[in-house]
């Protein structure tokens, strides 16, 4: 499923090479098969899982760019990620993640490539309905997945730290939602496109930087967003011990149809932050809990006219915890070649998302398989979960 973290090489080696042709010959659902099964009693009842859902379609290869990948230069021109954090011989963290980076080689972090839901459109409602649902169409259900999972564990709640509950919280008069006092008066994102306007004049850029420092977009130097905020107080509330063990977080603002490095330079600043926060947050029970972090899909392999990506079909996930044996790369990569691409233009996914809520919901909240096929994932018996993701 990945690669050792101490891989020495700066490039794929032939033998490297030879490796991914065969998981490309397996296909994504040998792949998932061939790691040994961890029951569901490896779970506990004092574990804790958190999803954190990034609305808008992250661009996974500017997160996780294959900066040894001949075709990633090709593909994104100008807009490749400079010098990223090398966290083997092909991938590298983007530089912003760098409590991230920290939380991988202490193999905590565990980055999944070309994953997906299994809607391969590009409609955000749509993709993120089907995320949410956990079906394999938009429309495939009324309530969500993490509300199902809850509703199967009668000793158990939820919280959601959003203004209205998500879908995917949907189904159980135990999933509840807060939302914290985050004031935004002004959208950060609107900032971050007016700062060139004043950059260039000394006292207005004075002023606008004031400003955006009492908007929100920094405080005492230091960043102060709502995603961190937010990731911070689901695990402060779940790491208590009556906390509930399952939680979800929400974040706009990763649609990058125009200069997308500045905008995912905040963005990607602010999610490492999350993850750092949310840690601290867990406290004690930190060793025992899983953050994924999931968008509804991934963006174009190349950039567009504007410096830019638009939808596109695999993405990226991160699997985040104590619980988790990270500190190498999950997933089956199909490279960026013009063959490889998905329709000749997206990355293309070869691991479907539920795959990995399966394997988490069983092995790491305990709930039984049988369980996770009829009742949170119905009519998805013919996909095995992802295994060999969990520490042992």
């Amino acid at each position: 499923m990945g690669r050792d973290a101490n891989d020495p090489s700066a490039a794929m080696s032939a033998l490297e090479r030879q490796r991914r042709g065969l998981l490309a010959g397996f296909g994504a659902s040998a792949l998932l098969t061939l790691f040994p099964r961890i029951t569901a009693a490896a779970g506990g009842a004092d574990t804790r899982f958190l999803l954190v859902l990034l609305r808008g379609g992250l661009d996974g290869l500017h997160l996780l760019p294959p900066y040894a990948e001949p075709a990633y230069a090709t593909l994104r021109r100008d807009g490749a990620v400079a010098d990223p954090i090398r966290i083997d011989g092909l991938f590298g963290l983007h530089p912003a993640m760098q409590q991230s980076a920290a939380m991988y080689r202490a193999g905590q972090l565990l980055p999944l490539v070309a994953v997906a839901p299994p809607y391969r459109q590009r409609s955000h409602f749509d993709a993120q309905d089907c995320l949410e649902n956990g079906t394999a169409t938009p429309n495939g259900a009324r309530d969500g997945w993490l509300g199902r999972c809850v509703r199967a564990m009668p000793s158990e709640s939820a919280l959601a730290v959003a203004a209205v509950m998500p879908l995917a919280m949907r189904g159980s008069d135990r999933a509840s939602n807060w939302w914290p006092p985050l004031p935004r008066p002004v959208d950060p994102q609107l900032l971050q496109q007016l700062q060139p306007l004043y950059a260039a004049d000394a006292r207005l850029s004075e002023t606008f930087e004031r400003s955006a420092a009492s908007a929100g977009m920094q405080r005492d130097g230091k960043g102060a967003f709502a995603l961190p905020e937010a990731m911070r107080v689901a695990a402060q509330r779940m790491g208590a011990a009556d906390g509930p063990r399952i939680g979800f977080v929400e974040d706009s603002g990763w649609d990058s149809h125009r200069n997308q490095a500045p905008q995912l330079q905040r963005k990607l600043a602010e999610l490492d932050q999350g993850l750092a926060a949310a840690r601290d947050g867990f406290g004690a029970l930190w060793p025992r809990t899983v953050v994924a972090v999931v968008t509804e899909f991934g963006r174009t392999a190349a950039l567009n006219g504007t410096e830019g990506t638009d939808h596109g079909t695999g993405g990226m996930a991160l699997l985040c915890g104590g619980a988790v044996r990270g500190g190498r790369i999950g997933g089956d990569w199909p490279g960026l070649g013009p063959s490889q691409l998905n329709e000749g233009r997206d990355l293309r996914a070869t691991t479907d998302l539920r795959a990995v809520f399966k394997s988490v919901l069983s092995e790491h909240l305990g709930l039984a398989e049988a369980a996770v096929e009829s009742r949170v994932f119905p009519d998805s018996r013919a996909l095995p979960p992802l295994r060999s993701w969990r520490r042992a």
